[in-house]
């Protein structure tokens, strides 16, 4: 069965350039969508929406938390502005 999750992304600065969103797409059996980002020299801020089967966006979510990138869930869909803020802002 096939579901979707919306979450924040929070890139460092040493991961910015890294492919790392390609690799989910390649590596595990999900469709990542960008929904909305900013990047910057410094952060990377991104709402993704991850598509496929649960446990592989399980997996997904673990690889790019295994490389140092923050991911909160978010809840309600997107804000209106559809930009990414720092979590807390």
């Amino acid at each position: 069965m096939t579901s979707k999750r919306l979450v924040h992304c929070t890139f460092p600065k040493e991961m910015i350039r890294e492919p790392l969103l390609y690799n989910l797409g390649r590596d595990f059996r999900v469709i990542p969508n960008i929904r909305g980002a900013t990047i910057s020299d410094e952060i990377g801020l991104v709402y993704l929406e991850l598509e496929g089967p649960e446990p592989e966006i399980d997996k997904a979510v673990q690889y790019l938390t295994s490389r140092g990138v923050r991911i909160d869930a978010v809840v309600g869909g997107l804000p209106k502005s559809g930009i990414p803020a720092r979590p807390g802002a």
